[in-house]
């Protein structure tokens, strides 16, 4: 279960209490899940039942309990709490990291798009500044995958204001790529960022890592079809010792996977945010933390030496492919290219 889907579980448990009576409030649009904060529990948590509270005229503990109800048992979701003043905390099934994995080998490039935004249209007035040309196409693309009506009309109404681009030379100076990372990947309040940096081949260039790291998970697939190592979205219960695989997390190696993870179950949840504010810096942060997890990984995907290939490698191929997947559909968004070679 991705966050998405648990929002939209959390959302109708919401719709139920309201039309069994069990609470007097509006439904909201949407439902928020983030990771819990310190003193929450589980995988997942939201504010939800704080929020209702006060249009239900109930204490927000009371609401919270209506919710839950209505969620324990549901597909996916293991145990649900309610903590503080009336949080509520998911704790996902024996094995959400599978799921996931094999939920972003299912969708493909099309993980995280959505219909959040399904029904409102949003018409961008044309403009002449590069970057505010470049943003504004972004957050079309961005807001097409959320289900949106968006495109740029002469009668259009919203513009996005940014800080002017240093010159409209910049593609053809560092390159498409390099001059829409420049561009997109700081805040729109912020200066782009100079171009010349973009083009050096090293770590500290994060649209470097970012490609690289998608480059890396294909290699590591091909490599593994050397091997004859299958990508595996399940358990392997043929070996010894593999059947207890309640999660990718450990088979994959701790706190590495636990990041890489994270990055991969929030990305539907950013790429929602990122149309929302107009904010495709958002998506490129994003990409950046997913990189650094996946290139954290990379070298205990394969066995190494005599080692002999386990279900635990499997996972970690799985998990791999999977980064490399969100990484070139958040890139596409964007409009910059995945090479696979690199």
């Amino acid at each position: 279960m991705t966050p998405a889907d648990l929002s939209r579980t959390v959302l109708g448990a919401v719709r139920r209490a309201v039309e069994e009576g069990a609470l007097h409030a509006p439904v909201p649009e949407r439902i928020r899940v983030e990771r819990p904060r310190p003193g929450g529990r589980g995988d997942y948590a939201t504010n939800v039942a704080l929020r209702l509270a006060g249009p239900a005229g109930r204490q927000a503990r009371e609401v919270a309990e209506a919710i839950r109800s209505r969620i324990a048992g549901s597909p996916g979701i293991a145990h649900v709490e309610i903590t503080g003043p009336g949080f509520l905390n998911f704790t996902l099934g024996a094995d959400p990291a599978a799921g996931l994995v094999r939920t972003i080998g299912e969708r493909g490039l099309g993980y995280g798009h959505g219909t959040a935004l399904s029904g409102v249209r949003v018409g961008f007035a044309p403009v002449r500044e590069l970057r505010a040309r470049v943003i504004t196409d972004t957050v079309v693309r961005l807001l097409g995958a959320q289900g949106a009506a968006a495109a740029v009309e002469p009668d259009g109404r919203e513009r996005i204001s940014v800080l002017p681009a240093r010159d409209d030379a910049l593609f053809e100076r560092a390159g498409r790529d390099a001059a829409l990372w420049a561009l997109l990947r700081p805040a729109a309040h912020d200066q782009p960022l100079p171009a010349a940096a973009l083009l050096v081949q090293k770590e500290s260039n994060a649209l470097f890592r970012v490609r690289y790291a998608y480059s890396r998970s294909r290699a590591l697939v091909r490599a593994a079809d050397r091997l004859g190592i299958p990508v595996s979205y399940e358990p392997d219960v043929s070996a010894p010792g593999d059947a207890d695989q309640a999660a990718v997390v450990s088979a994959a190696g701790g706190a590495g996977s636990s990041a890489l993870l994270a990055a991969l179950g929030d990305h539907p949840a950013v790429l929602e945010s990122a149309a929302r504010l107009r904010a495709p810096d958002r998506l490129a942060r994003h990409l950046e933390a997913t990189a650094d997890a996946l290139l954290g990984l990379q070298h205990t995907v394969l066995p190494v030496g005599d080692e002999k290939p386990s279900a635990a490698h499997r996972s970690r191929l799985a998990l791999a492919e999977a980064a490399g997947t969100v990484l070139a559909g958040g890139l596409a968004l964007l409009g910059i290219s995945a090479p696979e070679h690199l």
